[in-house]
Parts: structure tokens; C-alpha cells; sequence
């Protein structure tokens, strides 16, 4: 059965479907000796699919899903070329992992490893508006007015942010905790987002993906999701925003 390409390579454990989307755009896969283009269908069990000239084998392997606690400097990829340490070198399991999502170098908390290349897709999409909460220590205190518009939205690059979700969790001194929680993921969005309100991001943890919690997971530690989670994941994956 043919199905897209983009669907196979992700299957396969290379990536997203948008990371292999780009693989294809930059020519870096052929079908049967031909460059690929957008769009192509294959059958893995009929054609002969190649990423850079090595053949692509459609995964066969168990699904994993891992949850880990992502410690401040530690990278959200499974290798760096500067060798810095990555969060995939914190889960000891054979095979391909790779991050359902990013968190920036200095922040920490829960990021979700897995090799469904289609779950990971759906995850990440903006379409399917999964939330995303956030504990947040800013210095200073926060007024009603810098709390109503952080939820109402700034513009960043542009574009105006979209509503979240945002309520003083406790003061400490002369330091504001916050939950946030957002259905985006822009670049650096909640330091950026708390500068322009004129306060500075002290510290910054995920503590939830979806229906995945952070719990009582330490620094540099890792679990499997359980049962329950993961039936959770694949039913909110196969809901759309309008």
C-alpha cells in the first residue's frame, strides 16, 4: 500500500513528518534511484526508499515513549556537535529517541522521547493545539494589567500570541511564581514574553505536555509513560482545532 513519503521516513524513526518533509525538499532522498519530490507516495514493501544513499528500513520495533526531567543546560536533541550534553543521553535505552517537542537550553522540566515519528508530528503541530504548562519565577511583582495582558496576548515578531492561561501560583520575597499554560510554542516564548512586561525570567520549569505530568521526577531522571497516559496522548492526537 502506497502511503507518503514524508508518513514512511517518520515511521522509519528519522524524524517528524516536517523534518522529513525537509530532507525531501533539500533532495537528500530518492525513491528506486530518483530524487523525491513533495508530495511522492511509495510502498516501503516495493520501492527501494534511501535518505543519502543508505536504504531506509521502516521501523519495525516497539513504540517507545519516555518522559524525562530535563535539567537547566542540557540540550533538547540527541547529539550536538560541540558535545554538549543532550537529554538523550540521560535515557540509557537502545535504539532511535528523539524529542516530541523542545525546551531551550536553560530551562528545565518535562520533555517526552519517543521513536512514533507520527505521534511526534501530531505533538508538535500547532494544529492540534496540545497544551503545555509552565512554572515560572520572574523577579518582581506582577500587576493585574501585566497579568491581563500576558493573557491576552502580545505581539512578538509581528504576530500577536495567542490567549493563555496565567495565575500567580505564590510570591517569595521579591520574586513572582507563575503557572502558564500555552496551546503555542514560539522561540524562547515566555522569557521573551516576560522581559517586554518588564520582568526579568529567574527560572523557568515544564511540569506538563498534554495529560503527561512532570510529577515527582528529579533533575536527570526518566520513566515510561504509563498505560493510561499514553491512551491519553492518542486520543487528544486525533483531535484537530477548528
Amino acid at each position: 500500500m502506497e502511503e507518503r513519503l514524508q508518513k514512511i521516513l517518520a515511521r522509519a524513526g528519522l524524524g517528524s513528518r516536517r523534518a522529513c518533509e525537509e530532507m525531501i525538499r533539500r533532495g537528500e532522498v530518492t525513491v528506486d534511484g530518483n530524487v523525491a519530490q513533495i508530495g511522492q507516495k511509495a510502498d516501503p514493501k516495493r520501492d527501494r526508499i534511501a535518505l543519502r544513499g543508505t536504504e531506509v528500513a521502516v521501523a519495525t520495533e516497539d513504540r517507545v515513549y519516555v518522559a524525562v526531567h530535563k535539567p537547566p543546560g542540557v540540550l533538547s536533541t540527541t547529539r550536538d556537535v560541540r558535545g554538549r550534553p543532550t537529554v538523550r543521553a540521560l535515557v540509557p535505552l537502545p535504539g532511535r529517541l528523539y524529542p516530541a517537542g523542545r525546551l531551550d537550553q536553560w530551562s528545565e522540566g518535562l520533555v517526552l522521547l519517543t521513536n512514533d515519528g507520527e505521534m511526534t508530528n501530531k505533538l508538535t503541530h500547532p494544529r492540534y493545539g496540545h497544551t503545555k504548562e509552565y512554572h515560572a519565577c520572574l523577579e518582581g511583582h506582577l500587576d493585574d494589567a501585566a497579568l491581563e495582558r500576558w493573557r491576552d496576548g502580545v505581539f512578538l515578531d509581528g504576530r500577536r500570541t495567542a490567549r493563555a492561561e496565567v495565575s500567580i501560583l505564590r510570591r517569595e520575597g521579591k520574586r513572582t511564581w507563575l503557572s502558564i499554560v500555552l496551546r503555542e510554542g514560539r522561540k524562547r516564548q515566555i522569557r521573551r514574553v516576560a522581559a517586554m512586561l518588564g520582568h526579568r525570567l529567574l527560572r523557568l520549569i515544564r511540569v506538563r505536555v498534554g495529560p503527561v505530568r512532570l510529577g515527582n521526577l528529579e533533575p536527570g531522571q526518566w520513566r515510561h509513560l504509563t498505560r493510561q497516559e499514553l491512551g491519553q496522548l492518542k486520543v487528544q492526537t486525533r483531535r484537530r482545532r477548528p
